[in-house]
């Protein structure tokens, strides 16, 4: 019988903690997420909603810009949203405006995964003085709520889409850092790392090669949950004019222009529709991507 070398059992080792979290999401040993019809209706939503994204120019029947006498024009044939009070169609800006929520949320959620997931693996790695450092950075950020930080940050630099995007991947990337700290504290004790040690592995290669490979399955489910909250968040920026400037086509803009006369309903609650269905879409696959990377959230319902 042949014996592993102490080079293969971490090989090994390492490749089956990696595989555990791509069978569960794959749907081995129960029903794939597209199988079950929530997370299905959920990823069908999304999908129709980057299509018109892509589509846009195809699916609007106006330009999102162009203003016309018909203001505060009621839902009908011709205009299927109705107008707002500078007669622009509403359906067309709603569909212009997944072109901009969307890729800005996930722009949003892509930056601060980078940077919180870069201090997470440096702070649970290296521990010590690094992650004590590290962690009360985390805590000051998370003593401010949110939207109060990021319209501080944003006022301080000047309302724009850029500034809203910066803001938000300030406020963002602390919960991405606990996270993953907290899925590399946990491999510490691991045999694979264990061996990379013994084998004089240094530890940017370990990072790399063993780490991070295994925290790809929580940050997965993280980054999904937060999209939603990205475009929560950047309507509401845009909402109380500290996001995409006017006459830009985005859904918190759209909903504050309609606010300003709720007898002209459908100025508000179309643009507000979608962002509860992006949002709501979101929140359900990454509800089902949690429950099938880590079974321990489903048993606990």
């Amino acid at each position: 019988m042949t014996i592993p070398t102490a080079t293969e059992d971490r090989k090994v080792t390492r490749a089956l903690g990696r595989r555990s979290w791509l069978r569960r999401l794959r749907g081995d040993g129960g029903r794939p997420i597209w199988r079950q019809p929530v997370a299905a209706a959920a990823l069908a939503i999304l999908v129709v909603w980057l299509l018109l994204a892509v589509l846009a120019p195809l699916v609007a029947p106006y330009d999102p810009l162009a203003q016309s006498a018909d203001t505060y024009v009621p839902p009908s044939g011709s205009h299927w949203f109705g107008t707002d009070s500078l007669g622009r169609d509403v359906f067309s800006r709603v569909v212009y405006g997944a072109q901009l929520s969307i890729p800005l949320a996930i722009a949003i959620v892509a930056l601060a995964l980078l940077v919180g997931g870069t201090l997470g693996l440096l702070a649970g790695y290296v521990g010590r003085f690094v992650d004590e450092t590290l962690m009360r950075l985390t805590d000051l950020v998370f003593a401010f709520p949110q939207i109060i930080l990021a319209m501080a940050v944003t006022a301080a630099f000047g309302p724009s889409t850029r500034n809203a995007v910066l803001a938000l991947v300030i406020v963002s990337w602390p919960v991405y850092a606990r996270v993953i700290r907290g899925a590399v504290l946990t491999m510490r004790g691991e045999d694979y790392l264990n061996a990379a040690r013994l084998l004089g592995v240094g530890p940017v290669r370990a990072l790399r090669k063993d780490v991070l490979p295994n925290s790809v399955g929580p940050a997965i489910v993280l980054a999904t949950l937060e999209l939603g909250n990205a475009v929560l968040m950047l309507a509401a920026l845009s909402f109380l004019g500290l996001g995409p400037r006017p006459p830009a086509a985005e859904w918190g803009s759209m909903v504050a222009l309609g606010s300003q006369d709720l007898s002209m309903w459908w100025v508000s609650v179309f643009p507000g529709l979608a962002i509860l269905t992006v949002v709501l879409a979101f929140n359900i696959l990454g509800d089902a991507l949690r429950d099938r990377i880590d079974p321990r959230y489903a048993k606990g319902r």
